[in-house]
């Protein structure tokens, strides 16, 4: 799995992300992801349906090979939202908080490029931080619809 160096949106704090409230974010710099990290992916999660790692027998299906797990396309938001997209400085911690709206539209192929387009859609006081809401678009290459769209959910600690 390879990713291009972004140069991402920095913010101070809370108040850095107010003002970012409705903008779009992205395109995101690609990350082709390849067989041996799918394989990985598999291994870490126990996920080892065949659509994902048997690439001979994936050849005669719809789809031409093998597929990429939706939830690692999902998991690449730490690389693709906070390495590539945006980083908040000023916040003391940043955890997950829940995801809305999670779809699978289409899928990625192992080897293509997957980019993030992202909106952070609203900020709302939750002691003792604030709830970050994003909206997140991936595409994959060589796709003409996204391979995932969510909403996540961030709890921001000062």
């Amino acid at each position: 799995m390879k990713a291009r160096i972004g140069n991402p949106r920095i913010v101070e704090g809370i108040e850095g992300l107010r003002a970012i409230v409705g903008e779009a974010l992205g395109p995101s710099p690609g990350i082709v992801v390849d067989q041996a990290a799918v394989q990985a992916f598999a291994d870490a999660t126990g996920d080892h349906q065949w659509i994902h790692l048997d690439v001979r027998r994936a050849e005669s299906t719809p789809f031409g090979g093998t597929i990429v797990h939706g939830y690692f396309v999902l998991g690449l938001v730490p690389t693709l939202l906070f390495g590539e997209l945006l980083r908040i400085e000023g916040v003391q911690t940043i955890l997950n908080y829940g995801a809305d709206k999670l779809r699978f539209p289409d899928v990625a192929r192992v080897g293509s490029e997957i980019t993030l387009r992202a909106t952070l859609e609203s900020l709302t006081p939750r002691p003792p931080g604030e709830l970050a809401t994003f909206g997140l678009t991936f595409t994959a290459s060589g796709s003409t619809k996204p391979c995932c769209v969510a909403q996540i959910l961030l709890l921001l600690l000062p």
